[in-house]
Formats: C-alpha cells, sequence, structure tokens
C-alpha cells in the first residue's frame, strides 16, 4: 500500500526546525505501518515501542525526562544504540503513558536532533481526561482511511490518479473504468487491510470478512476502553447510525438512538466517538461565512462511520449492488455517497469539508472552505444533475465557485461546476488552492 501522507513525513524528516510528530487517526487505519515504511525508507534504523503492549516502558519515563536519559534507557530497552542521525524514534500508542508525552517537550527544547514520531489511537481521548499536552512543542498530522486517490494507486492506477488530482477532468475515455473502480471503492472503502485483501484476491467474501472483523474490533474497543458509564450509550448510539443516515435529511434524532433520549445524555458519549475516530460529525451552518466553526450550529449534526466500506458492511448492503448499474449510489438515499464525500474532503490538503447549508426548505450537502472563501458542494446519487437547493444557495450567496458532484459528465456554467464524483481530489486544483 502505497500511503500519501508518506510524502509529508519526508518533508519533515529534513524541514529547519521540526519538532516532535505526532500522527493521530483512528485504530487499523495503518499509523503503525506508515511510520515503520517511513523509517525503512528514510532512516538506517528504527527504534519502535508499543506503550500498550509493554507497560514495563513506562518507567523509563517515570524519572528524569532530560533527552540523554531517556535515549540512554531506551537503547538498553532495544539493545542498539540510538544515534540522533541514523534513528528515527516510534512511540506507539503514546497516550498510554502520560509522561512519555511530557518528554516530547525536552525532546524539542533541547535535543531537537532526535527525528520522533508518536502515533495515538486514543490520544484525542486522552487528552480530554486531563492529560497533560506539550502544547506547541509538537507538530500534528492525521491519517485517514485510503482516499480513492490511494485506491487508484493501490490498482495500479497511479497515472490516471495523478491526472485528477492536478484538477484535469477530460475523463470520458476513462469514465467506465473509474466509474467501476468508484463502485468497488464503495464496496471496500479505505481501510488498509481491507484494500489489501480486496486487491490481491479480488473476492468479495474476504472483503466482507475483513470489514465484519473491523466492526467487532471497534466494539471490543468500546467493553476494553470506554468508562463503564459511556459504554452503553456509545453503543446505542454506534447502534443507530444506519437508521439515522436512511432518513432523508440525515440530521442526528437522539430519539433514534433511544426512545426520549437528550442531547446532554448523550453528548460526552459521541465526544468520546469523535475523539476516537471513529465517527465524523458535519455540522450544519445557516450562514456561509469565515470562519464557518464561528456560524456552525453545534446542536444540530449529521453523524458518519470512519469509512464508507464500514458504513456498508454495517448498514448490510449487498455487494451484489456493485453488478447493478448505479444502484450502489443510490442505496440507503444516498448516504453511502455522502459518506464518501465526507471522507474524501477530510483528506484534501488545504481545505475543509465538515459543514453543511441549511436555508428555507433547502440544504446544500457540504460547505468546502480554503480559510478565505466558501464554496458549496451539493453530491447526487447517479447521474441526477437536478440540485433545486444549490441554485438557492447560489442565488441567495453568489458565492465565485459552485459544485455538483454526481456521475455526469464534467460541466461548467457561470462558476457551477459538475464534478465526477470519482473526481473529488481535483477539487483544491479546481478551487486554486494548489
Amino acid at each position: 500500500m502505497e500511503r500519501v501522507l508518506l510524502s509529508q513525513l519526508e518533508q519533515w524528516r529534513v524541514r529547519k526546525g521540526r519538532k516532535p510528530l505526532v500522527l493521530q487517526g483512528a485504530r487499523q487505519v495503518g499509523k503503525t505501518w506508515l511510520l515503520k515504511e517511513f523509517g525503512r525508507k528514510c532512516f538506517a534504523d528504527v527504534c519502535y515501542v508499543n506503550m500498550e503492549q509493554d507497560p514495563s516502558v513506562a518507567e523509563i519515563f517515570a524519572g528524569s525526562l532530560q533527552p540523554d536519559r531517556v535515549i540512554e534507557q531506551l537503547s538498553l530497552y532495544v539493545g542498539r544504540k540510538i544515534n540522533a542521525e541514523r534513528t528515527l524514534l516510534i512511540f506507539d500508542e503514546v497516550q498510554e503513558v502520560p509522561r512519555a508525552l511530557t518528554s516530547l517537550k525536552y525532546f524539542a527544547e533541547e535535543a531537537p536532533e532526535y527525528a520522533i514520531c508518536c502515533a495515538g489511537s486514543l490520544l484525542g481521548v486522552a487528552l480530554h481526561k486531563g492529560v497533560s499536552f506539550p502544547v506547541g512543542k509538537v507538530e500534528f498530522m492525521r491519517l485517514e482511511p485510503m482516499s480513492f486517490h490511494e485506491f487508484l494507486i493501490a490498482n495500479g492506477e497511479r497515472l490516471l490518479a495523478e491526472y485528477i488530482a492536478q484538477g484535469n477532468l477530460d475523463l470520458k475515455a476513462h469514465w467506465e473504468r473509474l466509474t467501476m473502480y468508484l463502485k468497488q471503492y464503495m464496496i471496500v472503502g479505505g481501510m488498509p487491510s481491507v484494500v489489501s485483501a480486496w486487491v490481491e484476491r479480488h473476492d468479495v467474501t474476504l472483503v466482507d470478512n475483513e470489514l465484519q472483523r473491523l466492526l467487532l474490533s471497534y466494539s471490543n474497543d468500546f467493553s476494553k476502553h470506554v468508562p463503564d458509564a459511556l459504554e452503553a450509550k456509545i453503543r446505542y448510539i454506534w447502534q443507530s447510525i444506519p437508521s439515522q443516515l436512511a432518513r432523508e435529511n440525515k440530521k442526528f434524532v437522539y430519539g433514534l438512538v433511544r426512545e426520549g433520549a437528550r442531547a446532554r445524555e448523550f453528548e460526552d458519549a459521541l465526544l468520546w466517538m469523535s475523539d476516537a475516530g471513529v465517527i465524523r460529525r458535519s455540522y450544519c451552518v445557516t450562514k456561509p461565512d469565515i470562519p464557518l466553526i464561528a456560524y456552525a450550529n453545534l446542536s444540530h449534526f449529521k453523524v458518519f462511520l470512519l469509512d464508507v466500506g464500514l458504513l456498508r458492511a454495517m448498514s448490510r448492503i449487498s455487494v451484489e449492488t456493485i453488478l447493478q448499474g448505479n444502484r450502489i449510489f443510490e442505496e440507503f438515499k444516498g448516504a453511502l455517497t455522502e459518506q464518501f464525500a465526507l471522507q474524501e474532503l477530510a483528506q484534501l490538503p488545504g481545505l475543509e469539508g465538515s459543514y453543511y447549508w441549511t436555508g428555507t426548505k433547502a440544504e446544500v450537502d457540504f460547505l468546502i472552505t480554503d480559510g478565505r472563501a466558501v464554496y458549496p458542494l451539493e453530491v447526487k446519487a447517479g447521474i441526477n444533475r437536478h440540485a433545486k437547493s444549490l441554485g438557492v444557495y447560489i442565488n441567495s450567496y453568489s458565492p465565485a465557485k459552485a459544485f455538483r458532484a454526481s456521475l455526469s459528465l464534467p460541466h461548467e456554467n457561470k462558476g457551477l461546476i459538475d464534478l465526477p464524483l470519482f473526481a473529488m481530489s481535483a477539487l483544491p486544483a479546481l478551487i486554486g488552492h494548489r
């Protein structure tokens, strides 16, 4: 598997004044693999320490956090000398040893020559529990499930993937092939182990088995890592997601979690799930202005899963739909298509897309911002181009550009760009961000 984030890690390695790096992301998205691959490609040696698997590591950080002492103790732990010029230090599941996080401050200030990368699936959860963090002394990156761009590369379509990412929409000659890959991605999703199973065998039974294993793994995490007071609430929310998204407007309704439920009962559980990365929230905005977060109604939102393949498996949508025209995009009231778009937007450089707009009898699926302007994006299942709400938005706010993603051929008219669903990676170039 090839991950786009690897190039950003390589840039971090040579950057003057770099700080220790924290790689965030949900479990099973490939953080450990990526950091080890980074070490294999760019360093002569890798010192890997998993702080969840070996509790004795905590003793290394129990004493003085002076970098010289920590390096000496880690060298003894791995049985070889750690060299600042040759060795990549990887602290995995670093949230399990809070003082290891604290030590990053001293490395940043006193020993910046050491290359340190940390990974933490539940780091966001740990910080909300009051774990001290060296603010301003670390850099952050986030790893998501594999994007459609990365899925194309995994299937041997690097040139096509890079052509689209450059903003090129002259894709008619490749339409059938790209539509086929998109259907496959809607079935498989972007979890690395599932993509690997598909690329190696093209066996949908193996894909479904791996997706069910991942769903069970996340469910088991609720028992293992969640406070007792939250576990039942999290399970209620988790199980309600398919029924939430089966509704026409998909707005999260607490009454579907449990009859009579109220926001104050479940907000802490939603926060835990967001911090753990197992759900994605999209917030309602009624005034599309900069910054969007200032105009977001934080009590009105939609909840999606981490990955479209996981949502498809949880919702028990048969893989046979891959053979039935464009039905895969229309199933489940288009929820899979919105899920796909949301996770694509989460990986586009320089853009933020976790908001939607509502007006009087109108709703636009996504608002995208590059920090300078706001652009509406309507996502349509299949080849349907009808988008009345998008027209209302354009007439009300006159955006510089507006986008409509579907399986229709590309077209532009007065700033409204029809974008193929499989070309979401072209958005930064089309907006002019790069």
